[in-house]
């Protein structure tokens, strides 16, 4: 038996090869399918199956391409209803691979359909469980996301059966490989690592520890930070179906000389997105350009902030352009129009115009903090990260809320604005923003709350409230 996880850093998500003899199996597939393969044809295997654990919401899968790629059937749990062919196991179904066989273990909570898969051994011992979004490191699935007219506290009961009655009960060697690791939107605070075991959850996972089914309830439901807006319709393409990722690269693949991009630019739906790294892209961008760098979280602020509905047109490190589309796709997007020829370069070789954003080190606004009446810190962090340290009177406006007209409502053209992060990486996205929206008269703080902590003359406070 061989077993190789397939981890996806600016996603947070795992897929797994499973082999046995000369036969695989694949769970919960990135859209983009080479690795996949790949890797069963570097190891003379044919993929025999596909295994689904849910209706994933933080991604598209890979599916239905591998499934036409391949002719292995998509086997979800019960209770699951497609637009395309599945084998719906039962609960307790049991498959054959090589030597090995996985048994299919039916755990509703996080959504209805939430199924892991149990794989025992030649000697049909239990070795491993893939828990999807039901058990992760640390953490458990959250039960708010889509499962019909259920709330999220019926949902969250029925995980605690889940748990009780399908996980817990497994030999405490049984590896435990779930879905997503730490910073995934699928749970509320995943630990560390991507991989685990029965006896390491049972001791350190919260939600696994003696409470009863109303404590627990209360504790997976409580602190729920709002799920980024895109996962809905990522879970609604997984279940209705989508254009193969070979078309959409056919559509985007295209490059635009200056003149042809500069028409796209007219129309009032294109986006214009500029995937180069943040301090680059601060430097010198296309106006109007939103600036989301390809070495963060590039995915799930892509599908958090921009509109699904309206093409987009790529400026991308030269090179790039192709990496850009497959990761845009795995979160959805298939309305890209084609990418600047030449990058930024020729668009400023061109003689065009250029808009840039004014970088300040911490210690200038220090230094400005005391004596400009007219200053405005706007901490774009998460709420908890805002709670747990922020700068006396500054305003919070999370990244995911900077397209939210009400919560831009109080910014006005007069006041100074400063703006930061974490580290920097959002608050260039933030200032891309700002500035499509017309308010330019702002800088972005380098090094972002990493850098502002460490400076002597800056009164910071917590949200006590917020942390409790």
């Amino acid at each position: 038996m061989f077993i190789k996880q397939l981890y996806t850093g600016c996603l947070s998500e795992a897929a797994y090869y499973i082999e046995s003899g000369n036969e695989a199996a694949i769970i919960d597939p990135l859209r983009d399918i080479e690795a996949y393969l790949q890797l069963a044809s570097e190891r003379k295997t044919s993929i025999k199956y596909i295994f689904e654990t849910h209706f994933h919401a933080d991604f598209v899968s890979g599916h239905l391409d591998l499934s036409n790629a391949t002719g292995a059937p998509i086997v979800y749990g019960p209770d699951t209803e497609t637009n395309f062919p599945i084998h719906k196991a039962t609960d307790g179904e049991i498959f054959k691979l090589g030597d090995i066989t996985i048994e299919v273990l039916h755990t509703p909570g996080h959504t209805l359909e939430s199924s892991c898969y149990l794989v025992k051994d030649e000697n049909n011992k239990a070795h491993a469980i893939f828990t999807g979004d039901t058990l992760f490191v640390g953490d458990v699935g959250r039960p708010d996301l889509s499962s019909g007219n259920l709330t999220k506290e019926e949902l969250a009961g029925m995980m605690y059966n889940s748990l009780h009655t399908k996980i817990m009960p497994l030999a405490d060697d049984v590896i435990v490989y779930p879905a997503h690791g730490p910073g995934s939107s699928c749970g509320k605070n995943l630990g560390p690592n991507t991989y685990s075991t029965i006896a390491d959850e049972k001791e350190g996972n919260y939600a696994l520890q003696s409470i009863s089914k109303e404590e627990f309830i209360k504790s997976v439901t409580d602190g729920l930070l709002a799920p980024p807006s895109y996962f809905p319709i990522n879970a609604k393409i997984n279940k209705e179906g989508y254009d193969s990722l070979d078309e959409v690269l056919n559509q985007a693949l295209i490059p635009l000389n200056i003149d042809d991009f500069k028409q796209l630019m007219k129309k009032d739906d294109v986006i214009l997105l500029d995937t180069r790294n943040e301090i680059i892209f601060s430097q010198g961008f296309v106006p109007s350009s939103i600036g989301i760098g390809l070495e963060g979280r590039f995915a799930e602020w892509a599908g958090s902030l921009l509109p699904f509905d309206k093409p987009l047109v790529l400026i991308t490190e030269i090179g790039k352009e192709k990496e850009t589309i497959v990761r845009l796709a795995r979160v959805g997007f298939d309305k890209i129009k084609g990418y600047l020829d030449g990058g930024f370069e020729s668009w400023k070789n061109s003689g065009s115009d250029i808009d840039m954003i004014i970088d300040v080190e911490a210690d200038e606004l220090a230094m400005d903090l005391p004596f400009d009446e007219h200053l405005v810190v706007i901490d774009v962090r998460r709420e908890t990260e805002f709670a747990d340290g922020h700068i006396q009177d500054a305003i919070n406006i999370p990244l995911s809320e900077m397209n939210d007209p009400a919560s831009m409502a109080n910014i006005e053209e007069h006041q100074n604005i400063y703006l930061h992060c974490g580290g920097g990486y959002r608050s260039v996205i933030a200032a891309s923003l700002l500035k499509r929206q017309g308010i330019h008269n702002l800088r972005n703080v380098s090094g972002g709350w990493n850098s502002i902590k460490e400076q002597k003359n800056i009164e910071i406070v917590k949200e006590k409230s917020v942390l409790n």
